[in-house]
């Protein structure tokens, strides 16, 4: 007996009972599951410490796959690695996590209710038999904490990924080396149907290397051609729009959505459209994107700018070196001065903007022009990209994971997403992004583009050409 005091103490001792009580808290905490098996039910000491090893054993594969491969991690954490008539099982992995983080929560309070009881308290010095117990408490809390946010946060991950990417959209191989995604910021609200994209561009990710290119399509850009579809049939000569105030003025590419989905019947020209996660009027910039660009874009991605301020505060704010002070609001008519109608400013110089004004950044526009607008749009997407880091997304995880559901439509699928487009973009992490504006100042007419030298400037950009050696004399 004496050689086993945990077990079989001296009772008539304080000291000996204290030193032991300590030695069980300890315990408890470091290696749940061990104080039982040492002092009291083994049976129930050797789950709790199973678990505990388990526990232990998945989070050190877990860790050492997120250093080595994180987007096979991310990929077996989703279930996109399983093929789409096994979407079914996609949620599974992170239930599984969920439950299994709980399950071990309530185990670890039971473990520390029965340490208290094995601890004996009232054999205990007075001082120690009160710091027992708020120590015991406090340990439980500090861990417990972790695992609860732990179980919150696969829940979380589990929905949002299942609510903002599709299952019924096909996985599309690269095109020409490239995987393209139109990206599209509107503003929503009353009157959603007859909502114009703001901001037009379209991401090319290069399938090797992750190196990442944005090319921006001014919003008032005319007389585009489509792709081959139904709008190429309908505008064989390039669009040339509905002259009403309905649908439109003039053949902007920015009326496209009002157009296809109020003067026209766009479930009729685009009838798999909503099955496949995405909208009559997307497809069709869709095809005037493609039409313009001349390169395949299967996928688009649709955020919410008045929601856009929530992703940023999500994110903790942004950094952008201001080049000239820009008015928030508009007037409301034509020649108003600004001083009438501005009701705050956007101060020139390095700001490190909060989601308000990262937002009027990107949409002020009264006394500067849209091309100006457009490369302030792309310097807040770079400026988002470079600044995202996972230390900043874990530490405000939840609110980024709400803002991201609530602003972001897309209909890029399940399947694509991990391992490819995550593994793609920590390659790219480390590489500038390349910016292509299709504007005046990049040497395109605004009044009346050359397509096919627009088409040439893309496939220069996506594929420069390679230097050649002089030939020797």
């Amino acid at each position: 007996m004496e050689s086993r005091p945990l077990r079989h103490p001296d009772a008539t001792s304080a000291a000996v009972m204290t030193r032991r009580g300590w030695w069980l808290v300890v315990l408890n905490f470091v290696l749940p599951g061990s104080a039982q098996v040492l002092a009291g039910n083994r049976r129930l000491g050797r789950f709790g410490l199973g678990a505990t090893l388990a526990m232990w054993t998945v989070l050190i594969l877990a860790g050492a796959t997120a250093l080595l491969s994180p987007s096979v991690l991310f990929a077996i954490a989703t279930g996109s690695f399983v093929p789409e008539f096994l979407s079914w099982f996609r949620p599974l992995p992170l239930t599984i996590v969920q439950i299994a983080l709980i399950g071990y929560l309530v185990l670890w309070i039971v473990l520390t209710i029965d340490t208290l009881r094995l601890v004996r308290l009232v054999r205990v010095g007075a001082i120690s038999r009160v710091a027992m117990v708020i120590v015991s408490v406090g340990l439980l809390v500090l861990s417990g904490s972790g695992a609860a946010w732990a179980a919150q946060a696969a829940g979380t991950t589990r929905d949002a990924f299942a609510e903002l990417f599709g299952e019924s959209a096909p996985v599309v191989p690269p095109s020409d080396g490239y995987y393209n995604i139109l990206l599209l910021g509107a503003d929503s609200g009353e009157g959603r149907d007859s909502m114009r994209f703001d901001s037009i561009s379209v991401v090319s990710i290069n399938a090797d290397t992750g190196a990442t290119t944005i090319t921006g399509i001014p919003r008032d850009m005319p007389h585009f051609p489509f792709a081959p579809g139904p709008m190429q049939d309908e505008y064989p000569n390039g669009h040339t729009g509905y002259a009403n105030a309905t649908c439109g003025w003039g053949s902007g590419i920015n009326q496209l959505k009002t157009e296809v989905e109020i003067c026209q019947d766009g479930n009729k020209l685009y009838p798999d459209a909503k099955s496949q996660g995405s909208e009559p009027g997307v497809e069709a910039t869709k095809d005037a994107a493609e039409g313009i660009m001349g390169i395949q874009i299967p996928y688009y991605v649709l955020i919410d700018m008045k929601g856009f301020a929530d992703l940023v505060d999500a994110l903790g704010g942004v950094d952008i070196d201001v080049k000239e002070r820009l008015p928030k609001g508009g007037p409301a008519y034509d020649g108003q001065p600004v001083d009438d109608w501005a009701f705050g400013w956007v101060e020139a110089g390095q700001q490190h903007m909060d989601g308000d004004t990262a937002q009027w950044y990107a949409r002020s526009r009264y006394t500067t022009s849209d091309f100006d607008r457009m490369r302030r749009q792309r310097e807040l997407q770079e400026a988002i990209l470079a600044q995202t880091n996972p230390q900043n997304v874990l530490a405000h995880f939840q609110e980024v994971a709400a803002a991201g559901t609530n602003i972001v439509q897309t209909d890029l699928p399940q399947g694509l997403i991990a391992p490819t487009l995550v593994n793609l973009a920590l390659k790219a992490k480390d590489q500038p992004v390349q910016t292509l504006e299709l504007t005046p100042e990049g040497g395109v007419d605004e009044f009346d583009p050359d397509y096919n030298q627009v088409k040439q400037m893309v496939k220069d950009k996506l594929h420069p050409p390679t230097e050649t050696e002089a030939p020797t004399s």
